[in-house]
């Protein structure tokens, strides 16, 4: 039942993202100087050309991690990253831009361990000057486990541990039981990612679960 249910999310958003998707291209045809626009749409044609990779063989969720990156849509991938270069270009660097430069650092590596996390933390840190959230924050923070070691994410998660809006939030948990993972520290690891699991819907449950085969037995 989980692996039907993460499998038929995954494809209502690829649905309902190729319906945006061609309204974004409506728009930038009826607003062709407005960069934020193009940034919108370059974000959704980046988000969308990984989407056939996001569930595996039985269905479960795939982590950025564990994805096929063959399966990722390439020509979709060059087109977003040019229509962000155009974009940029214009020097009116906006949120939907910095969103999809994110996503385009992502999609340009081809093996989850040549992902830039050093730009992708610099990234997050423009835009949460621009648009200040504990999210934001959350996923800076998850870059700079990734750019300085575990031990640098673990430092600024736990100053977010208070947060109202990430009590409940199941990636807070799950970026903590990560870094705690990496850290060698199996018994935080396992608590975190329980706390994930109680945090998140049925359809989602699986990822938690994969990670906590990692760090040996419950």
């Amino acid at each position: 039942m989980g692996s039907k249910s993460a499998l038929g999310v995954v494809k209502s958003h690829m649905t309902n993202l190729a319906a945006l998707i061609r309204l974004g291209e409506i728009l930038r045809h009826l607003l062709p100087d407005e960069a934020e626009v193009q940034g919108l749409l370059a974000l959704m044609l980046l988000h969308d050309a990984r989407a056939p990779a996001r569930c595996g063989a039985l269905g479960a969720l795939m982590t950025l991690e564990t994805q096929d990156r063959q399966l990722w849509i390439r020509p979709q991938i060059e087109r977003g990253v040019t229509l962000l270069i155009g974009a940029l270009a214009r020097g009116e660097i906006g949120p939907y831009q910095l969103q999809a430069a994110i996503s385009a650092v992502h999609s340009e590596a081809a093996e989850f361990g040549q992902t830039g996390w050093v730009e992708i933390q610099l990234l997050y840190t423009r835009l949460y000057d621009l648009q200040p959230s504990p999210v934001v924050a959350l996923n800076a923070a998850v870059a700079a486990s990734f750019a300085h070691g575990p031990a640098t994410g673990l430092t600024a998660l736990e100053e977010m541990e208070d947060s109202e809006a990430l009590r409940d939030y199941a990636p807070f948990h799950a970026a903590r039981a990560d870094s705690f993972r990496r850290a060698g520290e199996g018994s935080k690891a396992r608590k975190a990612y329980r706390l994930a699991e109680e945090s998140t819907g049925n359809e989602q449950k699986k990822i938690p679960a994969a990670a906590l085969g990692r760090i040996g037995p419950r």
